[in-house]
C-alpha cells in the first residue's frame, strides 16, 4: 500500500474543515488527478497497446466492468462532473450546455481549498458549454493562443461547410488575429500524429515543477488523440497495422463516420482492419503521454500523495455492428470503457469485477480526498466505489442516448437523401445491464436483449424469445428512469430554467 501522507497541519485542517473536508476521513490522499482518455474502449486496451495504463493497474485498481452514461463526449463528460444521469443534467445533442445550476466536482475540489487545474484536447469540453465552473484554469488544447475566444467550433466541424460557417461566425468574436492564428494552428499547422497530447504533457510538466501554491490540486486532464480521425505517428502506426500494410495505405483510407452511417462511401473489411491499427496506434501514443505524466508527478514528489484516475469517456465502433464511430446506439463496444485508480486505499487493489459508472467518480473522488459535500450529495445518482465505502454496490449500471449528435436535421443538409435506416437512429435510447443481461429500448419501440455471459458481443437478440426477462429489464429501467413515453416525441428532457435561459443566449431555443 502507498505510504499515508503527512498529518496536515492546524492551519490545513482548519481551512479544509471550513470547506468541507474531513481530515479525519479514511483518506490517504492529497492531490487527485483524473485522466480522460477519449474514445478509449475497454477492450482495444491491454499490455501491448496500453502498457502504461497496464503498469498503473498492476500498481493500483483495475475495473473490469466500468461503464460510461452515455456514447459520447458531451453528456458523459457532464456525467462525469455532476454524478448524474443524462435525463438529469440535460446535457445532449439537442441541448448543448451544462445547466448553471448543476454542481460540478471541479467546482467541490475549489471550495475546499483545492487549487483547480483542467487540460482539455475536446472542444465539447469548454466554457462555451458550461464545463469551466470551478476550474482556476481550463486550458484548451487545440489553441496555440489561449483565448477566451473559443474557435472550437471550426474543429467540430463535420465537414469543409461546416468549419467555413464557423469561421464566419466566430472570427470576429474578440480579437480576429488571434483568432485567425488558432484556427490557422488547429487546421493546418498542428504537429503531425498530436492532437494536443504532447503539449498538454509538457505544460503539466512545466507547471508542476513551477507550482509554489502550498494548497493540494484537482488536475483534469483529456486526451482527444483516440478520436477520430486516427493520425498517430508513423512509427506507433508501423507497430499496429497488419502485415503487409503501409502507414500511407491505412492514412489513405477515408475516415468520415457520418457519411459511412449514411452509405454515403463504403469501407471493406480490410479497410476496418487498417483503421483499427490506426486506432490502437493512438492509444498506445496517448498511453506514452500517461506514462509521461506519472514521471512528472514522481519528479515533483507528488506521486505518493496523489489519487491518479485513468478512464475513457466512452468507446468506439470501427466496423462494430455495422457502425463507424460512436453515436445512434448503446452497445458495449461503445459504454464499456476502462478504470484504473491508483494511490490511496486503490492501490495494490488488485483486479474488481465488480459493476461501476463513470458518474460514480464524484462520489468516489470526494471519499478518497475526505471531502464531504452536501449541495452536490443532493443532486447526483453517484455511489462511491471506494473500498471502505458504505455506499451499496450495484447490481445494475445504465446508459441514455438523448438525441442523434450531428441532428437528423444536419445529416440532411450535407448529404440531401438519407438511406431509411438513418432515420431510424432518431430516436431515444436506454439501456440497462447487469451481470447476466443487457436489454436496451427506444420511445420508438425498439427493444433488444442479450445474454452477455453467453454473447458479450451482442449478436443474439432472445428479446422475442425470452418476454419474460424482457419484463423484468423494462421494470428495471422504469424504476430508474420515469417511462420513455414521457419524454415526448421528440425525445427532450425536461430542463431546468437556468438551461432554458442560456440555450436561448445561445440562439438554440
Amino acid at each position: 500500500m502507498a505510504e499515508s501522507v503527512d498529518s496536515p497541519d492546524s492551519s490545513d485542517v482548519d481551512a479544509a474543515s471550513a470547506n468541507g473536508r474531513d481530515p479525519e476521513s479514511h483518506s490517504t490522499v492529497r492531490n487527485v488527478v483524473l485522466v480522460v482518455l477519449d474514445t478509449a474502449r475497454a477492450t482495444s486496451t491491454g499490455p501491448k497497446t496500453t502498457p502504461n495504463l497496464n503498469r498503473l493497474a498492476a500498481d493500483g485498481t483495475h475495473f473490469d466492468n466500468a461503464f460510461a452514461t452515455a456514447p459520447w463526449t458531451l453528456p458523459s463528460h457532464a456525467s462525469m462532473f455532476t454524478g448524474t444521469y443524462p435525463s438529469e443534467h440535460g446535457t445532449h445533442g439537442g441541448h448543448t450546455y451544462l445547466d448553471d445550476e448543476l454542481r460540478t466536482l471541479p467546482e467541490s475540489f475549489a471550495d475546499s481549498g483545492y487549487e483547480t487545474i483542467g487540460v482539455s484536447n475536446n472542444t465539447w469540453i469548454t466554457e462555451e458549454f458550461g464545463f469551466d465552473r470551478g476550474f482556476d484554469d481550463l486550458r484548451k488544447g487545440w489553441q496555440y493562443i489561449q483565448s477566451d475566444a473559443d474557435m472550437g467550433a471550426v474543429v467540430r466541424g463535420e465537414d469543409l461547410r461546416e468549419k467555413l460557417q464557423a469561421t464566419r461566425n466566430r472570427l470576429f468574436d474578440g480579437n480576429p488575429l488571434v483568432n485567425a492564428a488558432n484556427i490557422l494552428y488547429s487546421e493546418a499547422l498542428q504537429p503531425a500524429g498530436d492532437d494536443g497530447a504532447d503539449r498538454s504533457t509538457t505544460w503539466i510538466t512545466n507547471w508542476l515543477d513551477d507550482r509554489d501554491d502550498s494548497r493540494p490540486f484537482f488536475l483534469f486532464c483529456n486526451f482527444i488523440e483516440p478520436h477520430v480521425e486516427y493520425d498517430p505517428p508513423r512509427e506507433y502506426a508501423e507497430r499496429f497495422l497488419p502485415d503487409g500494410a503501409s502507414v500511407d495505405e491505412a492514412l489513405a483510407i477515408r475516415q468520415d463516420p457520418r457519411a459511412y452511417d449514411c452509405e454515403d462511401y463504403g469501407l471493406s473489411e480490410r479497410d476496418f482492419a487498417l483503421l483499427r491499427g490506426l486506432y490502437r496506434a493512438e492509444l498506445a501514443y496517448v498511453d506514452e503521454q500517461l506514462g509521461r505524466l506519472r514521471a512528472a508527478l514522481e519528479d515533483a514528489g507528488e506521486w505518493e500523495d496523489t489519487l491518479f484516475v485513468v478512464c475513457g469517456d466512452h468507446g468506439e465502433h470501427i466496423g462494430d455492428h455495422g457502425f463507424f464511430g460512436h453515436q445512434y446506439n448503446l452497445y458495449d463496444t461503445l459504454i464499456n470503457v476502462p478504470l484504473v485508480c491508483h494511490g490511496g486505499p486503490f492501490t495494490d487493489g488488485g483486479q474488481r469485477e465488480d459493476l461501476v459508472q463513470l458518474l460514480d467518480l464524484p462520489a468516489t473522488l470526494l471519499e478518497t480526498a475526505g471531502i464531504d459535500d452536501p449541495e452536490l450529495r443532493a443532486q447526483w445518482s453517484s455511489r462511491s466505489f471506494h473500498p471502505a465505502s458504505d455506499d451499496d454496490p450495484r447490481d445494475a449500471v445504465f446508459a441514455e442516448y438523448v438525441a442523434p449528435q450531428p441532428s437528423i436535421d444536419r445529416l440532411e443538409a450535407r448529404f440531401d437523401e438519407l438511406p431509411d435506416r438513418v432515420y431510424e437512429y432518431d430516436r431515444r435510447l436506454r439501456a440497462v445491464r447487469t451481470r447476466e443481461y443487457k436489454y436496451v429500448r427506444g420511445d420508438d419501440g425498439y427493444d433488444r436483449l442479450h445474454d452477455v455471459e453467453t454473447d458479450p458481443l451482442e449478436r443474439d437478440d432472445i428479446a422475442a424469445r425470452e418476454p419474460e426477462q424482457v419484463r423484468a429489464m423494462q421494470r428495471r429501467l422504469e424504476e430508474r428512469f420515469d417511462p420513455l413515453a414521457e419524454a415526448g416525441e421528440s425525445g427532450e428532457v425536461e430542463m431546468r430554467e437556468g438551461t432554458k435561459e442560456r440555450l436561448a443566449d445561445l440562439g438554440y431555443l
